[in-house]
């Protein structure tokens, strides 16, 4: 029993992080239907700068809070001179820009910090609540600010003006123009709000993963799992999703004897084939019917 509740606690705080990164995702499909592949490369290359601020001399959430900021700017302006140009181009051309993205994103990091791992500082205190073997303060540090990330993202688009045009160009982009809400802006800030919940996911599992050009490929790869488990068109389903698959991929490899460690990544690829096939839509999706 005490294996289990631990597997469960850990999974819940990696389950969190894979949260973050599938709500990122999650927010881009929303406006433009297509998945952002360098998704995971944006939220590395924003924790190397908040590694940049930290190693300055700027405190710990002063850094983060100012790095959250440059990334929502960042995101806003590759929609802006990026992808603009080529929002009405062919499905496939979208992904080759996305591909680009990702490559670019590692080799400038690798080109400015190296490809040497580094430390990453936690703002959370060493060791564990109550000195439990179960979960440490880091852990549920992760948990926490994942939840109020959501908690935050839910009163922006239930009650914020801009949130409650960002929802309505999510639906239908023609009627929100015809209305005078501004489509274009109101897609900049939805890559903005993307790549701002990608940094706060890449600077809460650097501390644990150790911070290099290629540490978000792998949770890249949960975070896909996470948003297609949860509905690739509900924020709250792609947390949910997140984790449910932390807990999922932990218990497995504790528990499935052929699974282990070696085989985690097989079994998020698993559960993103069994979605696909059983419930594309995801558990809180809504499936979309076109008229023709």
């Amino acid at each position: 029993m005490e294996i289990f509740l631990q597997q469960v606690l850990s999974g819940l705080a990696t389950g969190a992080i894979y949260a973050s990164l599938a709500l990122a995702l999650v927010m881009i499909y929303q406006t433009t239907e297509l998945i952002n592949f360098a998704q995971g490369e944006m939220a590395m290359f924003s924790t190397y700068i908040a590694w940049a601020l930290i190693n300055a001399g700027m405190p710990y959430w002063a850094a983060f809070f100012l790095t959250i900021g440059i990334s929502f700017v960042g995101g806003m302006a590759i929609e802006r001179i990026i992808i603009r140009p080529v929002e009405k181009a062919p499905v496939l051309a979208l992904v080759i820009v996305f591909i680009g993205l990702l490559v670019i994103f590692n080799s400038l990091a690798g080109w400015l910090w190296t490809y040497t791992i580094k430390e990453f500082p936690s703002p959370f205190p060493v060791g564990s609540p109550g000195g439990n073997t179960y979960i440490g303060f880091h852990q549920l540090g992760m948990i926490g600010v994942t939840l109020l990330v959501l908690l935050f993202l839910y009163l922006f688009f239930r009650f914020a003006p801009l949130g409650l045009a960002l929802r309505a160009v999510a639906q239908n982009p023609v009627s929100s123009r015809l209305v005078g809400v501004r489509v274009g802006w109101m897609l900049a800030l939805g890559w903005g709000l993307a790549a701002a919940v990608g940094a706060v996911a890449g600077m809460m599992v650097a501390p644990r993963l150790f911070l290099d050009p290629n540490m978000m490929g792998g949770v890249l790869l949960y975070a896909f799992a996470a948003a297609l488990l949860g509905g690739t068109t509900s924020p709250l389903g792609a947390v949910i999703g997140g984790f449910t698959l932390g807990v999922l991929e932990n218990l497995a490899g504790t528990y499935i004897p052929f699974i282990g460690t070696e085989l985690k990544l097989a079994f998020a690829l698993g559960i993103i084939i069994l979605v696909l096939l059983v419930r594309p839509q995801g558990l809180l999706g809504k499936k979309i019917v076109a008229r023709v």
